[in-house]
């Protein structure tokens, strides 16, 4: 497979006169022109081996919505360049080379979990080896060690303990912004939402905003998988279904928080599956616009009773890529696609900022969920590892909060711009 670049040095390379980056006076990118016939520059311009993309590649170029079954065709498709090349167009358009990350922690205060999910290794029952809960202290404690470089993000995710009452979470919030009032509370995925609802017998609206009054800021995107009702059945049919993991998302906009989004590939799912997924998502995102970021996750079989099931390898690098792209052409309404690089390793995500991806996630600092399934990434990456990774894939660093907002640092002081 081979690509010309040429058309991508014209128009997206060239720091010229056009269209201002939001929060950036010095980096701009010029206007795009409106409409590029596929029967004039494109062929001259992009080698497209599968003929089934010109007519999508027309209307990518063109700023055209793509359908569910355009959506299928560029999953079925094996030109992988011709996908990269038509994503980072829409990702130049949006951020030019500007590439975000943040300087974060995970925190997982239990994998006690009742689901039992076929697709997970974090999970453990209350008596087995190796389950554990951290008390208050403890999570307070792990939230501000050893780690040197200020953290402008908490990341709290953990499984569905039968016996933690719903105050335990309430009172982590807010000790935790009690501790570190600058640090924004991302946490507690719309399954654990659901759980909450199902525990208190509170609304999932009232659990929303109980929890934010108690601190939380936003909600990460985990636990959507798959929406697809058979799959669910198969790989996590102990979890909400779709209808409530989106019903979380949309109260949570609603009461003015932002969120995320993702989808799990790289298992029993099928293209059309996939399509689904990500048109469910592109939909709730016309109605609420809350969604921040959509990160695909690739499927982890190893220590998972799924991988057990199913014959499965780990996802490729093809796949990563592909589903980066793919998930760039069709949210169009997404703000931000992610390389997640824990998942996908740090070489692969680096790749993938020129398949789409405007974001690498942050330090992380210990991730435990993807690494009991398996994953050999490192826990942790510094900020200076990450700010090498975006230059040498020839795009600019971007340090953001939670919000996307700009961080500047000084060797005294952190001021995140409005």
């Amino acid at each position: 497979m081979r690509v010309c670049w040429k058309f991508h040095q014209q128009y997206h390379c060239q720091i010229v006169k056009g269209s201002r980056i939001a929060g950036s006076p010095q980096l701009q990118i010029p206007p795009l022109p409106s409409r590029i016939e596929i029967s004039g520059m494109l062929p001259e311009n992009l080698r497209i081996e599968d003929t089934r993309l010109r007519p999508i590649a027309e209307k990518v170029l063109a700023g055209e919505r793509l359908s569910f079954d355009e959506g299928v065709t560029l999953y079925k498709s094996s030109d992988l360049l011709a996908l990269g090349y038509l994503a980072h167009h829409v990702r130049v358009k949006l951020h030019g080379t500007r590439t975000y990350f943040n300087v974060n922690r995970h925190i997982n205060p239990t994998n006690v979990c009742v689901a039992s999910c076929k697709l997970c290794a974090f999970g453990r029952r209350p008596d087995a080896p190796g389950a554990y809960t951290m008390a208050l202290e403890e999570a307070y404690r792990i939230a501000g060690e050893n780690w040197s470089e200020a953290i402008t993000e908490f990341h709290l995710v953990g499984g569905l303990h039968p016996d933690l009452p719903f105050q335990y979470y309430l009172d982590l919030l807010r000790g935790l912004k009690q501790r570190f009032p600058n640090v924004h509370l991302k946490g507690f995925t719309a399954v654990e939402i659901g759980y909450f609802s199902h525990l208190t017998r509170l609304s999932i609206r009232e659990v929303l905003e109980k929890m934010k009054d108690a601190g939380l800021e936003s909600l990460p995107g985990g636990g959507a998988e798959i929406f697809a009702p058979a799959v669910r059945r198969v790989i996590c049919d102990h979890k909400i279904g779709a209808y409530t993991w989106l019903k979380v998302h949309r109260l949570a906009h609603e009461l003015g928080m932002h969120s995320n989004a993702t989808m799990l590939y790289g298992h029993i799912e099928s293209a059309e599956d996939r399509v689904d997924h990500l048109l469910q998502l592109r939909k709730l995102q016309d109605e609420t616009h809350g969604f921040q970021t959509f990160i695909p996750l690739a499927f982890h079989p190893a220590n998972t009773e799924l991988g057990k099931l199913v014959e499965h390898t780990e996802a490729s690098g093809f796949m990563d890529l592909k589903n980066i792209a793919v998930a760039r052409l069709l949210l169009d309404n997404f703000p931000h696609i992610k390389a997640y690089w824990i998942m996908m390793t740090p070489r692969v995500a680096q790749l993938a900022l020129r398949f789409g991806a405007d974001d690498l996630d942050g330090t992380v600092v210990e991730e435990k969920i993807y690494h009991d399934a398996g994953a050999k990434t490192p826990q942790a990456l510094t900020r200076a590892q990450l700010i090498r990774l975006i230059r040498e894939a020839g795009c600019e660093p971007c340090e953001r909060d939670t919000l996307y907002r700009p961080v500047i640092r000084t060797e005294t002081s952190i001021t995140v711009q409005a």
